[in-house]
């Protein structure tokens, strides 16, 4: 049995090799995370800076950029604190540009003169320290429609599901003036006029699939190219040898929105679980493998319902011709949508033949208490030979999987 003959894949799903979904199950829920920085108040704090056009474009620049990299449209507070302009991904300011007065100054300003009327929750150094390192972002929906003038409506997530909140829109009068109104916000209203929700950050920590592109030339530039290579010295970007028939992820679809307008985009984790260079022909040899298990997220956001995503990962380097469509080897498979909470694990195992006999291998993949778990089971190999090139429909994702011959 060669590398990779023994896979654990982790996006939510359940199938059977029939094409039909086996079964479905649902994440347990947690209690709210302890947070020392309220997302009002910052929405609050927002709508009093005395904004310009250069700072809408200090946000546009890195929501753009955040999204450039295969992120949500977003601006965190540590980028905006420590790299003006600089989006999730980017390590400087991809533009290049410098910022006259960046918004970070405006804030501290506004800070300091709210803790002098005690307005404030905390010490202002201490907020503005909490802030800097808190998960508290600036969400821009649909920030490549900005027209360069319009100035925002500021509103924050209220964290419980809601489709509507109150908002603060900034009134500029012809002579000059300026004023704030509360308003009434909802994803309508984002479509049709700047948003920006004060919320948190799901996605910095995990490396997008655009990023992971960018880091090894041998997975390619992303669109039709394959971007997992198992052997990093291979030039080739489907595989290490030729006569490989390799099963390829080829792209899903989003049919639904998972979170609330005012969490941003849906961020899908594909977790791949497999035993590296397999060839165990007895229990005792089975035992010294370990399953390895690789994370992949891919964001797909709000206006994409429906979109294919190109994903292009290799699952399945080598999917073996000894492995038959009778032999009912199966391989475990999970996708699904992040919600964050404490780490739990999911424990299943997939089967291989060897020498004419089966092996069982335990895998253990982690995931968050709080996560939709779009689907997850075992998937036969015979599966993937039937269905391979084609659409399915997995619950509210569609899957295609191929076999690429080579």
């Amino acid at each position: 049995m060669t590398k990779n003959s023994l896979v654990g894949l982790l996006v939510s799903v359940v199938l059977a090799a029939s094409c039909e979904v086996a079964y479905n199950e649902d994440a347990p829920i947690i209690n709210e995370q302890v947070v020392s920085v309220r997302l009002d108040e910052v929405a609050e704090i927002l709508s009093m800076l005395p904004i310009q056009t250069a700072h809408m474009e200090e946000v546009h620049d890195a929501v753009t950029s955040s999204s450039v990299n295969g992120y949500d449209e977003e601006y965190t507070m540590k980028h905006l604190f420590e790299t003006p302009g600089a989006g999730v991904g980017d390590n400087e300011v991809r533009s290049g540009k410098s910022y006259d007065i960046p918004m970070w100054k405006l804030i501290e300003h506004q800070v300091r003169s709210m803790s002098a009327t005690k307005a404030l929750s905390m010490d202002p150094d201490r907020f503005l320290e909490t802030l800097t390192a808190s998960d508290v972002q600036i969400y821009w929906p649909f920030s490549d429609q900005w027209d360069g003038e319009t100035f925002p409506v500021i509103t924050f997530d209220p964290e419980d599901g809601a489709s509507v909140n109150t908002g603060y829109r900034l009134k500029v009068e012809n002579d000059g003036s300026r004023h704030v109104e509360e308003v009434v916000v909802d994803e309508a209203m984002a479509k049709d006029v700047p948003v920006w929700v004060v919320n948190r950050n799901d996605d910095a920590g995990f490396t997008s699939l655009e990023m992971l592109r960018r880091e090894d030339p041998n997975w390619g530039e992303g669109g039709g190219a394959i971007i997992i290579n198992p052997d990093r010295s291979a030039p080739a970007s489907y595989g290490t040898k030729s006569g490989l028939r390799t099963l390829v992820l080829k792209d899903f679809i989003m049919n639904r929105n998972y979170d609330s307008w005012f969490a941003g985009a849906s961020e899908f984790f594909v977790k791949i679980g497999y035993m590296e260079d397999f060839t165990a022909s007895t229990e005792a040899e089975l035992r010294v493998y370990n399953p390895m298990v690789t994370d992949f997220m891919i964001v797909v956001k709000r206006n994409q319902v429906g979109i294919p995503q190109n994903f292009n990962a290799i699952l399945i380097s080598d999917l073996n011709s000894d492995v038959s469509a009778d032999d009912g080897s199966y391989c475990a498979f999970m996708i699904t949508e992040d919600d964050g909470g404490t780490q739990t694990e999911w424990t299943t195992k997939a089967k291989v033949f060897v020498a004419g006999k089966s092996y069982g291998a335990e895998i253990t993949i982690p995931l968050n208490v709080r996560d939709d778990i779009v689907w997850r089971g075992k998937l036969p190999y015979s599966w993937f030979e039937e269905c391979s090139g084609q659409s399915w429909p997995f619950g509210d994702v569609a899957l295609t999987f191929e076999i690429i011959e080579h």
